[in-house]
């Protein structure tokens, strides 16, 4: 709320929109979130583990029936969902489609478990950098494909380019690593059922109310007070296209340098990844 961004309002959309207040954003979240990995490793957070010695496998426990009921009882919700997003777009088509590409996104952010928490934790602290790289080569995706409905005149989005960015994208880069979840994967985490996602919702929904009551008190001197800077307009739309390009990729090889230097410092090599 106070960045006017999150993973997806800065990440997927501010940055392919040539908002150059997601750039700061997304620079004060890396570094949010290295500080973030650092204080999750003190020994506060490290939960004694007992091992028990054992002299065979346990065997899972199964229960097939209930599994089924629970699948049926999702597909009805499912189906329910598709039902009355068709039946809204009747009357208010925006809203239907709005409702469509919600669901659709739901289910491709939960089985593709995409997440920026493991995209950045995993890359201060195991040196993995598969979904950090995944997420700079959707961004290049999104980029050119907005740029042409710019061109065809649609406006992009612009937020204000000032201390509102940096400062909340330090606390969420911080935050999220220590919760363990970002503004998608606490979502679908919560719906999977993991019961400590729920209490990171609710943190998420107290902390954005808090800030939207005194919004009006920080908003002059934090946000609305600063330009909003479009990078089509200052480069011109080939030079705002090359510059968000240049800056991802410039991204993509400090990712790449960053995943090289961890595995040959630890004496690894880094797993290859699947296409």
């Amino acid at each position: 709320r106070l960045a006017m961004g999150c993973n997806l309002a800065a990440f997927f959309t501010g940055i392919p929109q040539f908002s150059l207040h997601a750039w700061f954003f997304a620079l004060a979240t890396a570094i949010g979130s290295w500080f973030g990995a650092r204080f999750t490793l003190l020994p506060i957070f490290r939960i004694p583990v007992k091992m028990q010695k054992v002299s065979a496998a346990s065997p899972l426990t199964q229960k097939p029936d209930q599994a089924r009921r629970r699948f049926r009882l999702g597909m009805l919700v499912f189906i329910g969902m598709i039902g009355w997003a068709l039946l809204t777009a009747m009357h208010q088509p925006k809203l239907g489609l709005a409702m469509l590409f919600g669901v659709g996104f739901g289910l491709l952010i939960e089985r593709a478990q995409i997440c920026f928490t493991s995209a950045f934790r995993d890359l201060w602290i195991s040196g993995r950098a598969h979904m950090a790289k995944a997420i700079i080569f959707g961004m290049a995706v999104s980029a050119i494909g907005i740029f042409s409905y710019v061109q065809l005149g649609v406006a992009p989005k612009i937020m204000w380019a000032g201390p509102n960015a940096v400062i909340g994208g330090l606390l969420f880069g911080f935050g999220i690593v220590l919760a363990g979840g970002c503004e998608t994967g606490w979502m679908y985490r919560a719906v999977e059922g993991q019961v400590h996602y729920w209490w990171v919702g609710l943190g998420n929904v107290i902390g954005s109310t808090i800030l939207a009551y005194y919004w009006d008190d920080f908003a002059p001197a934090l946000a609305t007070s600063w330009d909003k800077v479009n990078l089509l307009n200052t480069f011109g739309p080939l030079g705002g296209l090359l510059v968000t390009y240049l800056l991802l990729f410039t991204a993509l090889m400090l990712i790449i340098g960053w995943e090289k230097r961890f595995f040959r410092r630890a004496g690894l090599t880094p797993a290859k990844e699947s296409v």
